[in-house]
């Protein structure tokens, strides 16, 4: 069943909302092309569009491995205090321009260190970049708030370090934290010892999980490391045997009650083999049972998305309506990492309105 077409732009000025979104996947491909030629770094072609169309094919492998390989050529022009300033301030100005009005931007400091950047010298660098493209988009008349969430990359050894980062800057836009990387093989319960420092500190965080990996990697995030949300998450239909029926399991149960929001995304799930069209993506079904699912893009440039490319995705696969996408906009504004107040005042002031007039 199709629902009624809504009109591209009608869906581009809808308020949005994205939880799930990497700084080092959403570049754009001239900035790519103009930096790497600063630094002396070789890319697959030096076309733009012809680099976007590349990024695009390389990440559709069905493979979770070779998809985070294709950020080779990203992080490679983000080693510099200058690309890291400018790959930043232009992450919010798409963002504004897709009429998104609250984002949580992750990466992983310990990426961007190559070039002789600190760890404290590379989030600055960030922050400052992300607070330039929000004071431009203010001006502009499309204002957007833009929060930071650090990762740790789960294969390697520096995770307390990137959690101790998230201590040390919450009060300079960082509102959380992370785990990033090859699911299959390194469980979260890996990195306990900087999750549990994470709740000592009061720093909210999410866990990749049940993308890669399976049920065990969800019941590990949530009951073993005490994530406040999941990315992806999209496995987690596996404990739902008959979702016609209603029926679930005890962790989707518990998921579903507790409200644990999934940051679920489909276009870079199909790319790594998580699902298998939008039709079909667990999002809908899951949204229909009443979980608390959010939509996002995961990696614009890698993925070939935006928050409006995904809603016309679902609209048009899925029979999504616009009282869908209002749905899921206020459930990732209602488990965002900022204070409660803020988020009302988000969903009260600027979602509902904007979805009102949309209806």
């Amino acid at each position: 069943m199709t629902a009624p077409r809504i009109d591209t732009e009608t869906l581009r000025r809808l308020p949005k909302a994205v939880l799930h979104d990497h700084l080092d996947g959403g570049l754009r491909p001239a900035t790519v092309v103009e930096l790497a030629a600063q630094v002396g770094h070789t890319l697959p072609t030096t076309d733009p569009d012809e680099l976007a169309a590349w990024y695009f094919e390389a990440a559709n492998s069905g493979d979770l491995v070779r998809y985070i390989a294709t950020f080779e050529h990203t992080l490679a022009v983000m080693q510099t205090r200058e690309g890291l300033l400018r790959t930043a301030e232009e992450y919010v100005l798409d963002l504004a321009a897709d009429g998104v009005v609250y984002a949580e931007v992750r990466y992983a400091p310990e990426l961007n260190t190559n070039g002789g950047l600190s760890l404290g010298e590379v989030v600055e660098a960030v922050q400052e970049g992300l607070a330039a493209g929000m004071a431009k988009a203010a001006a502009a008349g499309t204002p957007v708030r833009v929060g930071t969430l650090l990762c740790g990359m789960r294969m390697f050894d520096r995770v307390r370090e990137a959690a101790d980062l998230a201590v040390a800057y919450r009060d300079a836009g960082v509102v959380g934290f992370d785990i990033a990387g090859a699911e299959d093989g390194f469980p979260p319960a890996d990195h306990l010892a900087a999750f549990e420092h994470l709740r000592r500190e009061s720093v909210p965080f999410t866990i990749h999980a049940g993308e890669a990996h399976g049920l065990p990697s969800i019941h590990q995030a949530l009951q073993v490391c005490g994530a406040q949300r999941i990315g992806h998450g999209v496995r987690l239909m596996e404990d739902i045997p008959d979702p016609a029926g209603g029926k679930l399991g005890r962790l989707a149960s518990w998921v579903r009650d507790r409200r644990i929001a999934l940051e679920m995304c489909p276009t870079s799930n199909l790319q790594t083999g998580c699902a298998t069209s939008i039709a079909e993506h667990p999002i809908t079904v899951l949204k229909d049972l009443g979980f608390r699912v959010t939509l996002n893009t995961d990696n614009r440039l890698v993925s070939g998305t935006t928050m409006t490319r995904e809603m016309s995705l679902l609209v048009e696969e899925a029979g999504w309506t616009v009282e869908d996408l209002r749905t899921v906009t206020v459930n990732a504004l209602k488990s965002a990492f900022i204070p409660f107040d803020e988020r009302g005042a988000l969903i009260e002031d600027v979602v509902l309105p904007g979805y009102a007039a949309a209806l």
